[in-house]
């Protein structure tokens, strides 16, 4: 107890900030590159599908968007109130954070799965991309979820 006593709860509080918004854009920069590579394949082969394919390549970088939106409002929560943060309280943070730190890391790499398969779809069959968008979609949600679990924890935060 005395090391985290010694770092304060405010470091501890931009620590969980961080690894939202970290981990998050890991997750969504390996999404993205998942589904990039398998995009260049039918892109080069079919110049006409990029745009389609940059919709699937983009899905999974929403995740990162999310992280950096939670890092966002816990950084203004506790901005004005770092040095006299708690211990207690900047683990409140971290936890908080940890939702979207950790859904959002692991939704992108599998949301980056689902687009690069859904990219198989549009290179057979055309007209049935949009049903592997629906399946990205799925993936989303949990995003999603993850979004809002952490949110909800923020705000409960009594700082």
């Amino acid at each position: 107890m005395e090391f985290l006593n010694t770092i304060g709860g405010g470091a501890l509080a931009l620590l969980g900030a961080a690894i939202a918004a970290a981990l998050a854009c890991v997750g969504s920069a390996k999404g993205t590159g998942i589904t990039g590579e398998a995009g260049a394949g039918l892109v080069s082969e079919d110049p006409s599908k990029s745009g389609k394919v940059m919709i699937l390549q983009v899905i999974p970088g929403t995740q990162g968007l999310y992280g950096f939106v939670i890092f966002f409002l816990a950084y203004l929560k506790v901005s004005g109130s770092i040095a006299t943060l708690s211990v207690a309280q900047g683990l409140q943070v971290v936890s908080a954070c940890l939702p979207i730190a950790i859904g959002g890391l692991l939704s992108a790499i599998a949301q980056g799965k689902v687009a690069a398969a859904s990219i198989n779809i549009l290179a057979k069959k055309p007209d049935d991309w949009s049903k592997g968008m629906i399946m990205c979609i799925v993936v989303e949600f949990y995003a999603i979820l993850c979004l809002l679990a952490s949110f909800l924890m923020l705000n409960a935060i009594a700082i």
